[in-house]
């Protein structure tokens, strides 16, 4: 939910600036006041994570011998637990920035919406998906997390492709904020159980590390290049490959939902 209140904040701020300054204010030096923004948020943000408190398992694992966190030490005593984090990781990531980071391009390049049209679209989506986090988190403690992962990955492969054509082709707002939501409604199979199933596969004395480092990995690979692989697609006139390669990754990280274990019963959240 922060993750998504953080990017409504600046889909926010972007709508204010697109409705007091001009186009061409905006690009001269308007483009500079959401980085003033972060900059006085980072501040913010550093004191409040100075005065954060560890929760109880890792302060059992300091007065512990448990052994030293290290990347070569996760990847030579939890190599699989870390490759499935990458993997985990790959779909939902790229489906997460497809729907949110990229989807506002999208609507203005393919769709034909107006700038403003495709941030009011966006910010509204968005605002839905934040609201999804909790009912859907709710659910994975009542049924598992695996049953809402596999959710996840076979919407994605059966409905990213249709989902994208659709939004290409229609020039009605109401349907475009529709189709996102439905897309959405099963990117929050990830997104609101993702980083507690990452969390519960790692005991504490190297949970840091083993959920930041795989996820970083993927995250730069899969999420960090979702939108330039978008635009070079379309580039090619072959915009279609997009979907296609989301759904692909997604089905790739259904085929690991499949086999894994209900992550629920096997957690190591308390360890250490």
């Amino acid at each position: 939910m922060t993750i998504l209140a953080g990017q409504l904040l600046a889909l926010f701020t972007l709508i204010v600036l697109q409705n007091i300054l001009t186009e061409q204010q905006l690009y001269e030096w308007g483009w500079r006041i959401p980085f003033f923004i972060g900059s006085v948020l980072a501040l913010l943000i550093f004191i409040i994570r100075r005065g954060m408190v560890e929760t109880q398992s890792f302060k059992n694992a300091d007065r512990t011998n448990a052994p030293k966190s290290s990347a070569l030490a996760l990847f030579k005593h939890h190599p699989k637990t870390a490759l499935a984090v990458i993997f985990l990781t790959a779909g939902g990531t790229l489906s997460f920035y497809a729907y949110t980071t990229y989807m506002q391009k999208f609507l203005v390049n393919t769709s034909g919406f107006t700038k403003e049209t495709a941030t009011m679209i966006s910010a509204a989506s968005i605002f839905v998906l934040m609201l999804l986090q909790p009912i859907v988190g709710l659910i994975s403690d009542l049924i598992g997390r695996k049953p809402v992962m596999i959710f996840f990955g076979a919407g994605g492969v059966l409905f990213t492709y249709a989902i994208f054509t659709l939004i290409a082709q229609t020039s009605n707002p109401y349907v475009a904020f529709g189709l996102i939501v439905f897309g959405m409604l099963f990117v929050s199979g990830y997104t609101a159980t993702g980083a507690v199933i990452k969390s519960e596969m790692f005991p504490a004395h190297i949970r840091a590390l083993g959920v930041a480092l795989p996820y970083a990995i993927a995250n730069t690979i899969f999420g960090g290049t979702s939108e330039l692989m978008a635009l070079q697609f379309k580039s090619m006139g072959h915009e279609n490959y997009y979907f296609i390669y989301v759904t692909i990754m997604v089905g790739i990280c259904l085929i690991y939902f499949l086999r894994m274990k209900e992550q629920k019963q096997n957690s190591l959240i308390l360890e250490d």
